[in-house]
């Protein structure tokens, strides 16, 4: 069941509130949270039931170990003992279902073997309830975790809204909200604020990320005969796609959240704004950041241990961000490149140098813009060729139709073409690319319009004819992007 369908919109999620709220109104608190972990789970096994019992024995066992990790304390080494038990568990979990088919494969080359395993089906939002109960073990043995019922945390983990695809919450923010009592009143500020977000999240993924996303696979699939502008529009149209895609549903789950009065961690803040790495990081898949700087670049060292050490763990940390999103070569790259990114960015601060906004601007948006090639491509060879023909190295081709007065340039080896076969949008998309560029460095974002959001008749007018336009499109439903991950 996807947020972007007429059944979730027009069945699941009205039948979840009436139901939640009627309860609610009845004082029957507990019993609402009982149908609001039933409803998620039915969300959830909408997808696939055959994975229900493995997110319930992961949320099971992750209680059952955080509560021994609590019991064994003040006994450090015993509470330790639990909780490498817990990592262990959850990490082997991952594995076996992301990255064993990888792992057998990579093998197989190297060594020149021919195992096999039988194929193994990603279970949808494993990594994502994983990290979750991850951080949950380790806030529990630092003593930060704030204690909750077995009911309690299996609702966190298993709530619909960031299950499947995040924001990666946390326990210590989330968890405490379903114990407030004002939370089970109904709040029609929230309700609207909540269903403005969503239509606005909708609309990213629908009226712009989908649109565009038919001019990403003809380059990637094509990777060896795309020429300039088609590698150039294949590339620009998947670094927005993926904006507009995975925002969008970061928006709706925050929505939905809203809806039930749960505040649900914000996941990006205008990223394509960014003047460096560092701050793309900031404002990119934030829970993620803060996942990875919280429990694993900060536990390695940090940038306590010296220059070195601090460049090296900023490069680990995101070979294992990499790795996180996709068992593959590419994944890797596109980590190992982030990694040197901020421990350029880190060096350049250190030393005190800097740049215009506008150069540090560009330096940004181009790095981040090659990284996802790799994020998107089949393998290495294609994002290398795709990367060749954006810089020119397979030559310059445009359309026949300038070769009037432009026809000079063939002395520097620019060639004409009338048509280009993998460039569905046609000339528009170069248009449309560069129109939506300026729109997201340069317009708020749909957390800071929310910020101006009132119930009158120009928002409703706005907000009605965007909800009418998204609807009118989802007869064309697609999953979101980071489904996959």
């Amino acid at each position: 069941m996807l947020f972007n369908s007429y059944t979730f919109i027009f069945g699941f999620l009205p039948i979840t509130l009436i139901v939640f709220f009627t309860l609610t109104e009845f004082g029957l608190l507990t019993i609402a949270r009982i149908w609001l972990l039933i409803a998620s789970l039915a969300f959830y096994a909408n997808w696939n039931v055959s994975y229900l019992p493995l997110l319930l024995l992961s949320i099971s066992l992750n209680f059952l170990i955080g509560k021994c990790i609590e019991q064994a304390q003040p006994n450090i080494e015993r509470a330790k003992l639990f909780l490498w038990l817990g990592i262990c568990f959850n990490l082997g979990l991952l594995g076996y279902y992301k990255y064993a088919d990888f792992f057998v494969n990579t093998l197989n080359q190297a060594i020149h073997t021919d195992w096999q395993i039988n194929q193994i089906i990603l279970p949808l939002g494993i990594s994502f309830y994983t990290f979750i109960q991850l951080a949950y073990l380790v806030d529990t043995y630092n003593g930060k975790a704030k204690p909750s019922s077995f009911l309690t945390h299996s609702l966190f983990v298993a709530f619909f809204p960031h299950l499947i695809a995040g924001p990666i919450s946390d326990n210590k923010e989330v968890i405490p909200q379903f114990y407030k009592l004002r939370n089970y009143v109904f709040s029609h500020k929230n309700m609207a604020m909540g269903l403005a977000l969503f239509i606005l999240g909708l609309a990213k993924k629908v009226l712009i990320g989908d649109n565009i996303a038919s001019w990403v696979t003809p380059v990637f699939n094509n990777a060896s005969q795309v020429t300039f502008i088609e590698a150039w529009v294949g590339a620009l149209s998947y670094t927005l796609q993926l904006y507009f895609d995975f925002s969008g549903y970061s928006d709706m789950a925050v929505a939905l959240g809203l809806m039930l009065n749960i505040r649900l961690p914000i996941n990006f803040n205008s990223p394509y704004k960014a003047f460096s790495i560092s701050d793309f990081w900031r404002r990119w898949h934030i829970t993620l950041s803060n996942f990875l700087r919280d429990y694993l670049y900060i536990p390695l060292g940090g940038s306590r241990q010296g220059e070195i050490r601090r460049y090296t763990n900023l490069i680990i940390t995101m070979l294992l961000g990499g790795l996180w999103h996709g068992a593959g070569w590419t994944f890797v790259i596109w980590g190992a490149l982030h990694g040197i990114y901020l421990s350029i960015n880190h060096w350049w601060r250190l030393h005190g140098k800097t740049l215009p906004k506008s150069v540090g601007w560009t330096i940004t948006f181009l790095a981040v813009l090659v990284s996802w090639v790799f994020f998107r491509a089949k393998n290495a060879g294609d994002a290398w060729q795709i990367l060749q023909a954006m810089i020119g190295a397979k030559g310059i081709v445009i359309a026949s139709n300038y070769e009037s007065f432009l026809g000079w340039l063939s002395v520097i080896g620019v060639k004409f073409a009338p048509s280009f076969p993998f460039l569905k949008g046609g000339g528009e998309s170069l248009i449309v690319l560069a129109t939506l560029v300026v729109s997201v460095t340069v317009l708020p974002n749909t957390n800071q319009m929310l910020q101006w959001f009132k119930p009158n008749l120009l928002w409703v007018i706005y907000l009605t004819t965007l909800a009418a336009l998204c609807l009118l499109s989802l007869n064309r439903v697609s999953e979101f992007i980071y489904f996959q991950f």
